[in-house]
């Protein structure tokens, strides 16, 4: 079983996707949809930046599905074709369209109108995520979700055993930080993003987009789907569109669907994609080197992908 696997915010570096911008008409004309849609120049945003304009969410989150998109258009092109798809957090609309939910490009519209309704809250709100490293799991999750902590911020992505993030205010991050390090309970990270994602904030970004969602058809996956709010596999439309919809404000249970995926006991894992972040989760959750990770976060590593699939059934 091949399964491949769509990152989300956090991934991103300017000058991604500098091989499909010179080689690819099809993601030229995916980036221009999503430019129109922001009213930006997303691909000089992608290819010469600056930073803070990328991270902004209303041009990152198109952007990062078209990216995405476009390498996994490159691999079918090349008879790559998944039976598992799955992505974290704003990476699920990539696997939407990769399992036939939504074309490619209605999940440009909804990255772009999720982006945008998230940008509008994060412009109120003065938040971020931090990621923390921690071998005392269960300590550190009774003290953050102890009443001081509870109604201030939110564990946002279980993402591995050892590896958290949680979200809400900077101010009570940066408490937070400071207690889980005086307590070494941890290790922590702030990450690049521009708002508390997957927090209540976002309930509000949640509503609006729920109603804006409501005119685009979803289908009936045609390959298997896995989506972040549920940890488990998924095959009505309806049910889908929900869980789409909650995963603005709700947790993403990345070490769930590792778990749930392991025992599908896939042969081969493809993070499509800019950066390797879902690579290394992936071998923190437990998969070995039974399974061959393969990251095509460029063309070279479309190569690479066609190289091992050809290796395996060979």
């Amino acid at each position: 079983m091949n399964v491949f696997l769509f990152p989300g915010q956090g991934s991103q570096e300017v000058g991604m996707a500098a091989d499909l911008f010179k080689s690819d008409s099809f993601f030229q004309g995916l980036v221009q949809r999503a430019s129109d849609h922001v009213h930006a120049d997303l691909q000089r945003i992608c290819l010469r930046g600056p930073e803070k304009l990328l991270v902004q969410t209303r041009h990152l989150q198109p952007l990062l599905v078209c990216v995405s998109l476009g390498y996994f258009r490159q691999l079918a092109v090349r008879g790559i074709h998944p039976q598992g798809v799955l992505g974290h957090s704003l990476g699920e609309i990539t696997a939407l369209a990769a399992a036939g939910v939504v074309t490619f490009e209605e999940a440009v519209d909804m990255a772009a109108r999720r982006g945008e309704y998230m940008d509008e809250v994060a412009v109120k709100v003065d938040g971020g995520m931090v990621a923390v490293t921690t071998r005392q799991r269960d300590p550190l999750l009774q003290e953050l979700t102890a009443a001081s902590w509870r109604e201030r911020l939110t564990v946002a992505n279980d993402n591995a055993p050892e590896q958290m993030v949680i979200s809400g205010q900077r101010v009570v991050l940066e408490e937070a930080v400071r207690f889980i390090q005086g307590a070494r309970l941890g290790h922590c990270r702030v990450l690049p993003v521009a708002g508390p994602w997957h927090s209540p904030f976002m309930r509000e970004a949640q509503r609006q987009f729920a109603i804006w969602l409501q005119a685009t058809h979803f289908n009936a996956p045609q390959i298997g789907l896995l989506l972040n709010a549920s940890a488990s596999w998924e095959t009505d439309p309806a049910h889908i569109r929900d869980l789409a919809i909650r995963n603005l404000s709700e947790p993403v249970q990345w070490r769930a669907s590792m778990d749930c995926l392991k025992a599908k006991q896939p042969v081969q894992l493809f993070e499509v994609g800019p950066g390797r972040i879902l690579s290394g989760l992936a071998r923190i959750n437990g998969f070995d080197e039974a399974t061959c990770i393969v990251n095509v976060n460029n063309l070279r590593g479309v190569e690479l992908a066609a190289a091992s699939v050809e290796e395996k059934t060979a």
